[in-house]
């Protein structure tokens, strides 16, 4: 197969990559990737834009489903998620310009695959799952499950991702994504970091933390969740998890920092983030994205 075509319904997407074709909607990491010569252009395009449905954010009593479709700016904008699932607007509300939160897709994102995107690290914090459409019908796998490697995923050539869902959040929960930013736009994570927790009766009782662009995949570090969990999240329950989480970083040397650096920011970005899901916890504002409105605790 070669060329372009534009599918209808997703039944139809999925024969086109089948068949040879690479999906493209909004186009922000294929296109920029190909005119930077990073790679080239597939032989073969299918064009889902189109598809009904698959723009959707959907909320039910088990949580919501996000459209492979759904724009980042569609994630900052919506209630329900600067309410509930506050770490992904965190992050939403960083990537690229506007123009590229407009035009890019959660599902792009998440089938790209790159260690430092921003809304990796909260969707493994909130409970994502993925869900494919493919030529034997739908399957759904944890996004812990999905990246294997920068770039690399475990969906089959002829899997087309048409949702990712989170489950329903508990009563006094917070959760926060911070990452270091050299600026604002058009800027990806050098190091970042994100965080859940659960509260009752002021205790942590459960705790979820993932970092960005510090190993080949975006992963949940557990040695951090256990420092916190159990604990009032006071000073020296923060900075345990924070060590953790520096100590768990396999960061690189790159044009844009060491790797001491990162490990040493590592812990800065996770004791900011977990600090601003406590306090969101709680019931504090905390205002979106945390990245700015936690500044002053930079230490």
């Amino acid at each position: 197969m070669t060329g372009y075509i534009r599918a209808n319904t997703v039944e139809e997407a999925v024969a086109a990559l089948a068949a040879g074709a690479r999906p493209i909607a909004g186009g922000t990491d294929l296109v920029v990737g190909a005119r930077q010569g990073k790679q080239s252009l597939p032989d073969a395009l299918v064009g889902i834009h189109r598809i009904p449905g698959l723009g959707a954010i959907t909320e039910t009593d088990a949580g919501i489903d996000l459209g492979t479709l759904v724009s980042h700016a569609a994630i900052v904008s919506h209630p329900a998620i600067r309410e509930r699932y506050t770490a992904l607007a965190d992050a939403s509300v960083l990537v690229g310009s506007h123009a590229t939160r407009a035009q890019g897709t959660l599902g792009g994102n998440v089938m790209h695959a790159s260690p430092a995107m921003d809304t990796g690290a909260p969707l493994l914090c909130l409970g994502g799952t993925a869900t494919f459409a493919t030529p034997s019908g739908d399957r759904t796998t944890d996004l812990v499950d999905l990246w294997t490697g920068p770039g690399e995923t475990t969906a089959g050539p002829d899997e087309l991702l048409v949702a990712v869902h989170l489950p329903a959040s508990a009563q006094a929960t917070g959760s926060a994504y911070v990452r270091l930013q050299y600026r604002r736009h058009m800027e990806i994570a050098v190091v970042g970091a994100a965080a859940a927790v659960i509260l009752d009766g002021g205790a942590v009782t459960r705790a979820a933390i993932a970092i960005t662009a510090l190993a080949p995949v975006i992963r949940r570090v557990e040695s951090a969740e256990q420092a916190l969990t159990g604990t009032s999240g006071g000073a020296p329950a923060v900075e345990a998890a924070a060590q953790a989480a520096a100590d768990a970083a396999r960061p690189i040397d790159d044009v844009r920092a060491s790797a001491t650096y990162r490990r040493a920011m590592a812990a800065v970005v996770t004791r900011r983030a977990v600090q601003a899901a406590i306090a969101r916890a709680r019931g504090e504002e905390i205002p979106i994205p945390a990245t700015e409105s936690t500044q002053g605790s930079w230490r």
